[in-house]
């Protein structure tokens, strides 16, 4: 690495590994790597504080760590992580306001839907289970506790199966809506998020 050219620190640019949005740009030094790649959650060096801190070390929306990787220069990092919550301090998705997001690779993204949108209501129904704000039907279903939410999965399972048998395309959508939603409330009641159940598929997937 080109250490040197940037005075012993280097962008990094954080890359969701799974929508391929681009969620912010850091600058690394060499403790910084180090520390990233051995406690795999992303770590910067912070200008304005001198010293390291890691991303979410207050909030706890942490990137944790897939891939680093160098461009042609040496000079600049790419940061492929997945994001645990909100990246941007504003709880977007990205510092990026419009920062486009991918469902599936390049080669298949004409044929398959843009399912980003999923990665944000996992991080909005994370910030809801943290904050509780007053009057939100997802903090009623947190303040009910889990066995709740569990019976509402197995309701909503349910009317999503007769849905498929007995209802129209419109039905069938709307239930399959409902029963995603109170599953990832459900994920998040148990300290799990719906991006680790996308993992286990993606583990499988692979093997």
């Amino acid at each position: 690495m080109d250490w040197d050219k940037g005075d012993g620190l280097l962008p990094a640019v954080v890359q969701d590994a799974d929508s391929l949005r681009v969620l912010m740009l850091g600058y690394m030094d060499r403790n910084a790597l180090r520390a990233t790649l051995v406690n795999r959650l992303v770590t910067f060096y912070s200008r304005s504080r001198q010293r390291l801190w890691t991303k979410g070390e207050t909030s706890g929306h942490v990137l944790e760590l897939v891939d680093v990787s160098a461009d042609c220069d040496s000079d600049t990092l790419l940061v492929l992580a997945r994001p645990r919550g909100p990246t941007c301090h504003l709880q977007r998705q990205s510092c990026f306001e419009n920062a486009p997001a991918l469902a599936a690779p390049v080669a298949d993204a004409m044929a398959a839907p843009d399912v980003g949108f999923l990665g944000e209501l996992d991080a909005l129904v994370a910030t809801r289970a943290r904050e509780r704000p007053e009057g939100s039907y997802t903090t009623r279903l947190f303040e009910a506790g889990v066995r709740r939410i569990a019976q509402k999965v197995g309701e909503e399972g349910v009317e999503t199966a007769l849905a498929g048998v007995s209802q129209n395309d419109e039905h069938l959508l709307g239930e399959s809506a409902d029963l995603i939603y109170h599953l990832t409330v459900l994920l998040h009641s148990r300290g799990l998020s719906l991006a680790d159940a996308v993992e286990v598929l993606e583990q499988r997937h692979k093997t």
